[in-house]
């Protein structure tokens, strides 16, 4: 590790958000939603319009996310696969490099490493850790170890108080909190911290105060509105029953309901977002900080009668990524397909003055940095996304390339779309003669390096040893709880022992910015 980059490495303060859809923000068009932070940051940063997870739900979204590899790769299936140890993250790569890596928020790790590189951690997670929501492919898509169903766009309405509102308030302290304990420290190391939230995410409750800046006659309707059962596509069957749509059935008035209160918990994330950015400001730490803004996944909210994710159509899929260091990125927006797995190869360029070393194990991510500085505007790039949780019951991957989106699920007919002509996706044109050639370029890209056979035994063989597993700990009181706990040593915070400085240099220190302690007045002794 070299000291002599100190000076001059970034910051990098990287901000998410769980859940969001795109097309609701108005920096993409959204003429109603308000979210004046955000917007203000993608007036001065580098948005990425075309920006793709590698895996439409939470946990193996951000494995692959921090290593840098897809999903698959990783034997990130689902909501409840490990995320071993032996697995290098950003966290490690920039700890490497001399940063002090910090995570304030959600990340849904699991099992017993509730760090993966991060030197600190300062809050716990919201969801379980262990295997408690393994899928079970041989009971068909009906099986829903998280239990989701129809219920919050049916529940949908504003609160006093949630689970998920508890848990970015406290996100939201710490992590303002951590900032300004950063811009007092002592030491010079650079910083990596990760604030992430919980919101937008269903259930689909907000504060009166965030519902109240929307009229319910003033919600708009989904673009595509509902498609009957007989008429999904091949892949879209078992999704529905997955979501138990099959056992709710929902008015126009609970779809406007639900879409009022997300739009609602997206002006109450913005406000969060805001006030980290805020303290960033004030303290000055700005100056020297990359702002990374992006977020784990969509949510379809109604789009063709689906909800929430697990699906490549683009609601579901596509997430907002925002750069912003105004004084070295000047404002743009960049059409080149990207992807999560991009940010640690980035990271690395922008802590190593565009000379990373060699990485220590396969990336599957490609740095944006001339994207960001402009050098590769007209890049043409491809994006792999993966799903195999909750939903389906075989492996699924998708490309995205150019104006195509290809999505293959093992024993199903794909799906071919050209999103320049169709941004909708609802003209599948694979199968035809016209596309023939494309559609073989595109399946040979998909399968390379991954064989639909052998991941799907391998998906198989994971669901049934951590389903034993899960069998046991459930049966077996005592069994461990990989569930993070936060710990802070009171014994070092406010005054304590002091020792020979004092009570007074404590206070001082503590002073932001710090202000030289008052001298007395120099006494003349008198014999």
């Amino acid at each position: 590790m070299s000291n002599s980059k100190d000076q001059a490495q970034p910051n990098i303060l990287m901000i998410m958000a769980d859940q969001l859809a795109v097309p609701t923000l108005p920096f993409h068009g959204h003429s109603l939603v308000k979210a004046p932070h955000l917007s203000q940051l993608a007036q001065r940063g580098v948005v990425f319009d075309s920006a793709y997870c590698n895996f439409p739900i939470c946990a193996p979204s951000r494995f692959s996310m921090l290593s840098g590899r897809l999903p698959h790769a990783i034997a990130a299936y689902d909501n409840a696969s490990e995320f071993p140890s032996a697995t290098p993250t950003m966290a490690h790569y920039l700890r490497h490099e001399g940063y002090r890596t910090i995570l304030c928020g959600k990340m849904h790790f699991i099992g017993p490493d509730q760090l993966h590189g991060f030197e600190e951690r300062l809050t716990t997670d919201i969801y379980p850790a262990d295997f408690a929501w393994t899928p079970d492919w041989l009971k068909g898509p009906s099986h829903r170890p998280t239990g989701v169903s129809m219920r919050p766009v049916l529940e949908a309405g504003p609160c006093v108080r949630s689970m998920q509102i508890d848990y970015d308030d406290e996100v939201e302290y710490r992590g303002t909190q951590c900032l300004y304990d950063l811009a007092r420290a002592p030491q010079k190391r650079p910083f990596f911290l990760t604030v992430s939230y919980t919101h937008p995410h269903p259930p689909f409750v907000a504060p009166q105060r965030f519902w109240d800046l929307y009229r319910d006659e003033d919600i708009d309707d989904p673009r595509v509105p509902p498609i009957a059962y007989d008429d999904l596509d091949v892949h879209s069957p078992w999704l529905y029953i997955a979501h138990a749509q099959n056992l709710y059935s929902t008015s126009p008035e609970q779809v406007r309901r639900a879409r009022h209160a997300y739009y609602a918990m997206v002006s109450y994330v913005d406000e969060k977002i805001g006030r980290i950015l805020s303290v960033l400001e004030e303290t000055g730490l700005d100056r020297n900080t990359v702002v990374v803004f992006c977020g784990d996944h969509g949510e379809m909210l109604g789009e063709r009668g689906m909800w929430f994710k697990q699906c490549f159509f683009e609601s579901s899929v596509r997430v907002p990524m925002i750069v912003s260091m105004p004084e070295r990125f000047a404002p743009a927006r960049v059409a080149a397909h990207v992807s999560l797995v991009d940010l640690l190869p980035t990271f690395m360029d922008l802590a190593c003055n565009g000379q990373p070393p060699e990485p220590v194990g396969p990336l599957h991510g490609t740095s944006l940095l001339p994207l960001l500085d402009g050098s590769a505007s007209g890049q043409e790039r491809t994006v792999i996304s993966e799903y195999s949780s909750e939903g389906v019951c075989a492996p699924s991957r998708m490309v995205r390339e150019g104006p195509w989106k290809y999505i293959f699920t093992n024993g199903l007919a794909p799906l071919l779309f050209n999103l320049q002509s169709d941004p909708d996706e609802l003209e599948n044109l694979s199968g035809q003669a016209a596309h023939a050639e494309i559609e073989k370029q595109l399946h040979a890209r998909l399968v390379q390096g991954w064989d639909p056979a052998t991941v799907h035994a391998q998906i198989l063989a994971s669901q049934r040893e951590r389903l034993f597993l899960a069998e046991v700990a459930g049966a077996n009181v005592g069994s461990p709880n990989w569930a993070f706990q936060p710990f802070v040593d009171e014994t070092q915070r406010f005054i304590r022992g002091s020792g020979a400085a004092g009570p007074t240099s404590v206070k001082s220190r503590a002073r932001f910015p710090y202000v030289e302690p008052a001298q007395p007045d120099q006494v003349v002794n008198e014999k």
